[in-house]
This record gives structure tokens, C-alpha cells and sequence, in this order.
């Protein structure tokens, strides 16, 4: 469980204002001194989050949040951190006490409920205060949960842990199977995988790893080879693969090196429907024939890493699209889990394929990018497009194929 990825960890935000007891709730139900706790409101002030196992769940991912109601330009910046989070969780919890309760934790509720979040609600401290016969209407109205607790005696803080349980356990939080859906038992999967100067030494990338475990989960046999060894395979394989994958860099020569009727497709567009929806990047992407000089496009890097030489996103992404388009277009990046950019100053967003996030993060990406009325396509997608080989990479996926006729 501990060497279970954040991103495929289900993802707990503790909310609600200050010193209503957000750090003694997470210190209460771990059993541990996680989160720093003080009488002074405004402890806690970027979001801490902390890996852990709850029995009935299995791995999980808590966040501690700065309060809602923090004052100061300061203390709107931390409110801005908080709010960052909701992106990222499939369970909220929210922290209050009956009498401080009010349109801050409303608002807070609207907004979860507007993002199709779960929701819980605690009201702590129930030692020192009676609780109100009459509960707030807004809970009746949403249907949520809640229970009265108190951190410091440790009243229905185990009761508090079976409603985390009985409502987390049914969060779908990432798909069952990467590429389980397109192959079958027995499957000679061919994986493409290039070792240049963005491959950690000693290892591969984690994209890479999960579908080898995938393609083992599934009974398939998994192979893979460098780009040049795909001559020497193919003439060595009893079979024709039933699948190749590839990455995305070498997506033209791969392309050209296998038989036309074999399935093929990359790690990247893969993961853009593992972690996302393809069929909105493939709608996306046709938004590169109408770049005209001088538009900008976001690079919406999901992870923080050190540039390497030929950085896929940063340099030959760019340099693609260029050539492709015969335009000059403008290119910025937003490197980290949290967009710092303003995407309606944008004509395109292309994403990476999201390995580090988790899947409710990149779908709020895709979300607030519907809404700006902003086309987004992700790495996969745009480099297969404009290498003029996407139709192929998208053999697995007949509908999505379908779009690019339309």
C-alpha cells in the first residue's frame, strides 16, 4: 500500500474555517500527530497532505487545508491554495462546530456539490457546545451526511471513520485497467520504449511500468525493445503483435516500421483516456489547422522536472507544431499540478498525459478548459496529429477515429 501512487490514491480534502479543529480531526481519526495543532487560528497554511491506509478503503491521500475564512492578502493567497485542492479530491470533508457554522461552509457546499464532489460534514467540538435540534437546511437539501464529534474527548470519532469508509469505498477514483478493455487473454502486446536523455537512469517511466503490470493482469504477454530493435522483433515473433504501443516521440517511425493491419497506439493516448477524455482531445487537437500567427498555445506540464536538452514539451512539441503549421505561434508552459495561467488568453491548451495527477484532477482541467471555451488535446494526441499518423495511433478507439472526419 505504501508504494501505491498519489495520483491512484484515493484523495481526502479536510476542510472549513479556522480553528475549528481541521488538524485535531486528522490527528484524531490517523491515531497520529500528522498535522501541526494550536489554540491560534491560521496554523495550518499551505495544504499538508499525508499517505495512508483506512481499512475498508485501502490506500488514500489526506489533505489539510488552510481555513477558508483567512484574512489578509496573505491569507487570501492560502484560501486561493485551498480552493486549488477541491481539484484534486474525490471525498470532501468539512469541519465545523454548530455555532460557528455559516455561509462560508454554505458556499463551500454549493461549490463541492456544483463539482459532482462527494461531501461529509462534522461538526466538532459537540464536548463544549449543544448541539442545535435543527440542523442547516442546506444539508437536507444535498442529502449529506453528518455527525456530531469531538476530537479532544474522542466522541463518534470511530463512527466518524465508518462514515468515511461507507462513503469512500464507493468513489470510483481511477479505471480498473489501462488497456484491459482492447486486448484479450494470451495478447503479444509489442511496447516501443526509446531510451534517450529523459529516461531516468536504471528504470522506466511509470506510464511504462503500469501497463507492463496491466498487460500481466490481463494474461496478455508484454514485450518491449527500442525503436531500432523493431526490424529484428518483428522478424523474430511467431505472431504478428495484436497491439504495439509506443512512445510518442518515435510515433512516425514506429508507425512505418509495423504491419498496417496491426492495432498501434502510444503510451500517452493511452493515458489520456486513462486519466482523462480522449474523445475531447481528439475534438481538440483540430484546433492546430486554425492556429494562425502570433495565437498561444498553454504547455500544461502536470509535474515539476528539470528540462532536459530536447524537452518534449518545452521544445519539440513546439517545434512540431510549427513546422506543421508554417505559423508563428507563441508558446508558454505552466509547469506543476496547479494552473497559474490565466487559459482564456489561449487558443489551445495541450496537456501532458497527466501520469502524476490523478484522474478527478486532469477531468477538472477538461472541465474548466469546456467552460473558457478553450480547446485542449493532450501530448499524445497533438504529436501524432501533426506527424499525420493519428488516424493509426487511434486504431484501437474506432470512435474517436471517427472524429477526425468530421
Amino acid at each position: 500500500m505504501k508504494e501505491t501512487p498519489i495520483a491512484n490514491r484515493l484523495q481526502i480534502g479536510i476542510f472549513g474555517k479556522r480553528n475549528v479543529g481541521k488538524s485535531s480531526f486528522i490527528n484524531a481519526i490517523t491515531g497520529q500527530n500528522i498535522a501541526i495543532v494550536s489554540d491560534v487560528a491560521g496554523t495550518t497554511t499551505d495544504p499538508v497532505g499525508k499517505t495512508m491506509e483506512i481499512k475498508g478503503i485501502g490506500p488514500v491521500y489526506l489533505y489539510d487545508t488552510a481555513g477558508l475564512d483567512d484574512i489578509g492578502d496573505l491569507g487570501k493567497k492560502r484560501v486561493e491554495r485551498t480552493k486549488e485542492i477541491i481539484k484534486k479530491i474525490n471525498l470532501a470533508v468539512i469541519i465545523s462546530t454548530f455555532s460557528d457554522f455559516d455561509e462560508t461552509d454554505e458556499a463551500l457546499i454549493h461549490d463541492l456539490v456544483a463539482r459532482g464532489k462527494n461531501v461529509i460534514v462534522f461538526f466538532n467540538k459537540s464536548d463544549l457546545q449543544r448541539p442545535d435540534e435543527e440542523k442547516p437546511p442546506i444539508l437536507e437539501k444535498y442529502g449529506i451526511r453528518h455527525l456530531s464529534i469531538s476530537c479532544l474527548s474522542g466522541k463518534n470519532i470511530e463512527e466518524a471513520k465508518k462514515l468515511i469508509v461507507d462513503i469512500g469505498s464507493k468513489i470510483f477514483v481511477e479505471k480498473e485497467t489501462i488497456i484491459g478493455d482492447i486486448i484479450n487473454h494470451g495478447d503479444l502486446v509489442l511496447m516501443v520504449v526509446p531510451i534517450d536523455l529523459g529516461a531516468p537512469k536504471g528504470r522506466l517511466i511509470l506510464p511504462q511500468v503500469q501497463i507492463i503490470r496491466d498487460i500481466l493482469d490481463n494474461d496478455a504477454i508484454a514485450v518491449t525493445a527500442k525503436e531500432r530493435e523493431i526490424e529484428y522483433v518483428m522478424e523474430n515473433l511467431r505472431k504478428k503483435p495484436d497491439l504495439v504501443i509506443c512512445d510518442s516521440q518515435v510515433v512516425l517511425k514506429v508507425s512505418g516500421d509495423i504491419p498496417p493491419d496491426v492495432k498501434f497506439t502510444t503510451f500517452s493516448i493511452l493515458f489520456s483516456r486513462h486519466k482523462g477524455e480522449l474523445t475531447e482531445f481528439v475534438r481538440g487537437v483540430k484546433q492546430i489547422d486554425r492556429l494562425e500567427d502570433n495565437d498561444k498555445v498553454l504547455i500544461m506540464e502536470a509535474c515539476t522536472h528539470h528540462p532536459v536538452a530536447d524537452d518534449i514539451g518545452r521544445v519539440k512539441i513546439p517545434r512540431w507544431v510549427k513546422q506543421y503549421t508554417g505559423k508563428n505561434i507563441i508558446f508558454e508552459t505552466n509547469a506543476g499540478p496547479m494552473v497559474q495561467k490565466d487559459i482564456t488568453r489561449y487558443d489551445l491548451l495541450i496537456s501532458c498525459g497527466g501520469c502524476m495527477i490523478n484522474r478527478q484532477e486532469m477531468l477538472s482541467r477538461i472541465d474548466e478548459a469546456k467552460k473558457c471555451k478553450v480547446p485542449i488535446t493532450n501530448y499524445g494526441v497533438a504529436i501524432s496529429y501533426v506527424h499525420g499518423v493519428l488516424k493509426r495511433a487511434l486504431s484501437p478507439f474506432p470512435y474517436e477515429r471517427s472524429l477526425l472526419d468530421e
